[in-house]
C-alpha cells in the first residue's frame, strides 16, 4: 500500500499541495483537475523527486525517504514527453534508463526485448529517437517505465497530442500493466482515462476534492452519463484557463513543470 499522509508541498508563496491523505492499493487511478491543481506536484511526491513540506508518504507503512533506492526500485514514471535524447536510438536509451534503474548487464537484454514488445518498438528500436512520432515517443516512454517490473507506476499525461488511434492503443497498454500493480494516470482526455480507471481522484487549488468510481462519481453528481460530465460540475471552464480537453493537450503550471521536467524518478 502507499499512502500519503497530510501531505503539503509549497512552492515559494503558492501552495500546491494542502494536508493531501491518501491510501492507494492496487489498481488504476485517474487524476483529474485543471491546470494548476496539484496534479504534477502530487506525482512528483510520490516518485521521489521532490520533498513535501509536512506530511509523510510511505510504502508499506515505512517512510520512503528512509526506503530510499528500494523504494526507487518499485517505481516506474513516465514523464510528460521531456527528458528523450534525440540522438538516442530506442534500443540505447532503454538500456541507459535499465542501467540507472540497477537491472544488472545479464538481464538487460532479455528486459529491453521485452518492454520494446510490450509497447510494439521492436522494429524500430534502432531507429534514432528524434525520427520517432509522438505516439512512439509516448511509447517509448512508457517502456521505460515497466522497466524492472515495477509495483508503483505513475504516468503523467501520456496521451498528450496524440491521435485516436495512438491514445487507443497507449489505453489498452495501461489497461495490460494494471493488476497487482498502483497505476496513477494525470491526464485531460477524460475518454481515455473513463474506461480504465478503478477509481477517479479528482483535485483542485491542491486539495483532493472527491475520490470514488466512475459510476459514483456519475450518481453522485446529479446522475451524470459521463466522467465529462462531472469534471465540468465540480470544476467549470473558469477553474482553469484553459478548458477541459477531450482528445488534446495541457500543460501543467509553470511551477509543477520546473518540478518534473527531465526527471524521471530515479
Amino acid at each position: 500500500m502507499l499512502e500519503l499522509c497530510s501531505v503539503t508541498k509549497k512552492y515559494k508563496d503558492k501552495l500546491a499541495l494542502d494536508q493531501v491523505s491518501l491510501k492507494l492499493d492496487a489498481g488504476i487511478y485517474g487524476l483529474l483537475g485543471p491546470n494548476g491543481a496539484g496534479k504534477s506536484t502530487l506525482m512528483n511526491l510520490i516518485t521521489g523527486n521532490i520533498r513535501p513540506a509536512g506530511g509523510e508518504i510511505k510504502w508499506e507503512g515505512k517512510n520512503i525517504r528512509d526506503l530510499g533506492a528500494t523504494y526507487r526500485s518499485l517505481l516506474g514514471y513516465a514523464p510528460q514527453q521531456q527528458g528523450l535524447y534525440d540522438n538516442f536510438t530506442g534500443r540505447r536509451f532503454l538500456a541507459y534508463m535499465a542501467a540507472l534503474k540497477g537491472i544488472s548487464k545479464k538481464d538487460r537484454p532479455g528486459e529491453l526485448r521485452r518492454v520494446s514488445e510490450f509497447v510494439n518498438l521492436s522494429d524500430v528500436a534502432d531507429r534514432f529517437i528524434g525520427t520517432y512520432s509522438g505516439g512512439m515517443k509516448q511509447r517509448i516512454l512508457i517502456a521505460q517505465a515497466v522497466l524492472g517490473d515495477p509495483e508503483v507506476i505513475v504516468l503523467d499525461e501520456p496521451t498528450a497530442g496524440l491521435d485516436p488511434k495512438e491514445r487507443v492503443r497507449i489505453r489498452e497498454k495501461i489497461r495490460e500493466l494494471s493488476g497487482r500493480r498502483i497505476i496513477m494516470v494525470s491526464t485531460h482526455v477524460v475518454s481515455d482515462i473513463e474506461p480504465i480507471a478503478g477509481e477517479i481522484i479528482l483535485i483542485r487549488s491542491g486539495s483532493i476534492v472527491d475520490r470514488d468510481t466512475v459510476e459514483n462519481l456519475c450518481r453522485k453528481y446529479g446522475g451524470v452519463s459521463g466522467l465529462e460530465e462531472v469534471y465540468m460540475q465540480v470544476f467549470g471552464e473558469t477553474e482553469s484557463n484553459t478548458p477541459l480537453q477531450t482528445t488534446g493537450y495541457q500543460t501543467c503550471s509553470d511551477a509543477e513543470q520546473k518540478a518534473s521536467k527531465g526527471n524521471f524518478g530515479i
